[in-house]
Formats: structure tokens, sequence, C-alpha cells
């Protein structure tokens, strides 16, 4: 009996731990401290009945409050779900007046970028950016913008065709940092003509769009162009003078200069070329030899002819004074010496004149040699690089091209030339020849 109440004080205390038991001496404090407790503990549960009860009336005034409260809100939100929709519609409706209005707009967007990209590649490489620099940034921020641009990049946009157009027609002179051939760098005044040239000190410019340097070219046309920039250079504000103008504002300038000139062409012949030339100036050389000399002999013969004196330094007074000599002769004896004295002077005057026809005909076969030395020069090229680059073929086909052309050079004048001086030598072979005709004819009247 005794263990069973210390196990229900041990449970009482586990039970109700805030309690604090003093210590109890006898069965019957053990009872009165049960009971106190008991009391004490109705006491507290009345306690919260009473709260609970006054809490019960306030949460319901609460709840009635949050009921209310609801309503108001379900109001609220009937409303606001009403004006959700009518603003839905109505951004429905704004959205495609955007689309609309951005499709219009993303056209212009896209002719604007098309245009300034365009724009970008003509100023780069435009003379005028020589002179007016640094446009290309804002036209190619223009062209690479991801955005609608504004209003004031469009008259910017505008006012940079504008002036573009408007310098086009322009003659100005500026101070500029032009590069020379050996890399040299040097400030000059610079003519600019235009959009399409740009000269100094008498030569031509050209700018590079990408290095945004003005170089002076390596190679200049012909000295009748460089003249027109003296004239330029020199001429007065307002006065009209004469220019070689490149409308392709510098590619026809660039080929011009790139074009080989004469000795170059020849050098594209090779050794053929070379050896075509040589008979040229042979052939040249024996014309104008031959020209001379029949030119003097024909001035001695006609002098002769003029003449009642006998001159022995040419054909016709030798003729005249064997006649004389052997006039009591027969007719076959003085026939015989006058074509003796014909036929030693004959040599003389056709001298050299075959040697201009062989020329001739050498020349065009020289020409054929080289065509076909350089045809072989390009099918070994074809052979070792394959027809991927032109550049590897040209000097044979220029060899081959050049030395038919020199040799139709050299042989067109020379067959001309020999035709033109046998012709000359052949009516002084005529002269002699009727001058012994003649003799003879008076050898026969007078034997009869």
């Amino acid at each position: 009996m005794k263990n069973a109440i210390l196990l229900l004080i041990v449970l009482i205390q586990f039970s109700f731990p805030s309690i604090c038991f003093g210590e109890a001496t006898s069965l019957d404090d053990l009872l009165k401290m049960v009971k106190s407790e008991q009391a004490f503990r109705n006491k507290v549960n009345r306690e919260r009945e009473v709260q609970f009860k006054s809490k019960k009336e306030k949460q319901a005034q609460l709840l009635k409050e949050a009921k209310l409260e609801l309503g108001a809100l379900e109001k609220e939100s009937e409303r606001l779900n009403s004006t959700f929709k009518s603003n839905e519609k109505e951004l429905t409706e704004l959205e495609a007046e955007l689309n609309l209005a951005a499709g219009t707009f993303g056209e212009m967007f896209g002719v604007v970028r098309q245009v300034s990209g365009d724009l970008k590649g003509q100023l780069q490489n435009s003379v005028i950016s020589a002179e007016i620099p640094d446009r290309e940034p804002f036209v190619e921020r223009i062209a690479e913008s991801k955005t609608l641009p504004t209003l004031s990049d469009l008259e910017q946009l505008w006012f940079e065709m504008q002036r573009e157009m408007t310098e086009s027609g322009k003659v100005t002179r500026f101070q500029s940092v032009i590069v020379t051939p050996n890399g040299e760098k040097k400030k000059v005044a610079i003519e600019r003509v235009g959009s399409f040239n740009l000269v100094a000190q008498g030569k031509y410019l050209t700018y590079d769009g990408e290095t945004k340097q003005i170089i002076e070219l390596p190679r200049q046309p012909e000295s009748y162009f460089l003249g027109m920039i003296s004239d330029l250079e020199s001429a007065n504000k307002g006065e009209l003078v004469e220019f070689g103008l490149d409308p392709s504002r510098g590619s026809i300038l660039s080929m011009l200069i790139q074009a080989p000139n004469f000795m170059e062409r020849v050098q594209q012949g090779g050794l053929v070329g070379y050896v075509i030339l040589a008979l040229l100036a042979l052939g040249l050389g024996l014309v104008g030899e031959r020209f001379f000399a029949l030119t003097k002999q024909e001035k001695i013969l006609k002098t002769q002819l003029s003449s009642d004196e006998i001159d022995l330094t040419n054909p016709i007074g030798q003729m005249v004074q064997t006649f004389e000599t052997h006039k009591e002769a027969d007719l076959e004896t003085i026939e015989a010496k006058l074509d003796e004295i014909i036929i030693k002077n004959t040599p003389r005057l056709t001298r050299g004149i075959p040697t201009v026809k062989l020329l001739s005909a050498v020349a065009p076969l020289l020409g054929l040699l080289g065509t076909v030395t350089g045809m072989i020069v390009t099918f070994q090229s074809i052979t070792l690089f394959g027809t991927g680059d032109p550049k590897l073929m040209a000097g044979g086909i220029s060899q081959a091209l050049v030395t038919t052309v020199l040799g139709l050079v050299c042989a067109i004048p020379l067959l001309l030339l020999h035709n033109w001086i046998a012709n000359k030598s052949q009516s002084l072979v005529q002269i002699l020849e009727e001058q012994c005709a003649g003799l003879i004819a008076q050898k026969v009247q007078s034997g009869e």
C-alpha cells in the first residue's frame, strides 16, 4: 500500500511539474496536499473557462468583421476582375495598333540600315574622307543598331548624304600628310577634285580607307595627264582648266598605272623578243643605208644625164666613155662592153635588199617560235600548279602574245620598206639599161 502511494505521488509529479509539493510526513498530509492541488486545478480551469468565453465573444466579433471585410474584398475583386478584362481587351487592341506601327517603322528601319550600310562603304573609300574624316562611326552605328533610329539620327544621316553629294561637286585645297612610295611622310597642299581624284605636287594620290592614309601612287600616268595637274594647281579660283578625271573614283587610274609600258612589254617577250627587235634594228639600218646610197646614186645619174661632160665616177659616164672608145667595133662587142658595166654596177645598187626581205620573212617565224615557247611555259605551269591561279600562267601567255606581236611589228614595216627600196633600186638599174639600149640603137642607126 505504501508503495502504491509513492507511485501515485511520482505520477502526480510528472503530470503536474509546475506544482511543487512539500514534504508529506503522513498520509493525511498527502491527502490534504492532493485536495489542495485539486482545488487549485479547479480554480485554474474556471479562470480558463471564463477567459475562453470572453475570447469567444471577441473571436465572434473578429469573425463577423472578417466576413464583412471578405465580402467587401470579393466585391472589389469582382470590380478589379471586370476592369482587368476591359483593360486586357483594350491592351489587345493597342498591341495590334502597335504591331502595325512597328511594322511600318520596321520597314523604314530596314531601309535606313541598308542606306547606312551603303553610305558607310562609300564614305570609307571616298577621297572626301581625306579632307573630312571621322564620318564612318556615326553611319556604322546606325547600320548596326538594333533599335529604331531617333529623329536626330535620321537628320544626321540625311546631312551626311547631302554633304557627300555637295562635296563631290567642289574642287578644294587642304593641308594633309601623304605617304611617298619610299615610306616617307610629309605634309603638303592637296587638291581634291570632287569625289574623284586627289593630286599634290604634280602627282596623283590615292586614299586608303582601311588605314586612313593618303598615298602617292608609285607609278604615275603619262606626262600628258601630269601636265594637267600642274595647270590645276596653278589655276586661280573660278578658272577653267583641263584635267584628267577618273570617274570610277580610282579604278581606271589604278588599272592605267598597272598597264606595262613599252620596255616592260619587250621584257615579257623574253630572249626571242630581243632577237626580233635586233633583226628589226638591223633591217632598218640596212634600209636607211640603202636609201641614202640609192638617193646619192640617183642624184649622180640624173646629173650625168643633164650634163654634156662625161663623169667616169658614175655608170652612165663609164658607158658613154666605153661607147666612144669602141665606136668602131662591131655591135656585139659594144653590147658586151656595155652589159659588163651594167653587170658590174648592179650589185652596188641591189646590195642589202635581199637581206631586208629575208629579215621580214624570218621575223614572223621567230614570233611563232616565241608563241610556242610561251605556250610550253604555260602548260608547264598548269601541270605544276593547276588552273586555280591565272597569274601563274600569265608569264607564258604574255611571252606567247608579245613575241607574236613583235614578229608582226618587225615583218610588216620591213616588208613594205623592202618593196620601196627594191623599186628604187630597180628604177636605177632600169635607167642604166635604158641608156645601154639607147647607145646600142645609136650604133645600129650609125651603122646603117
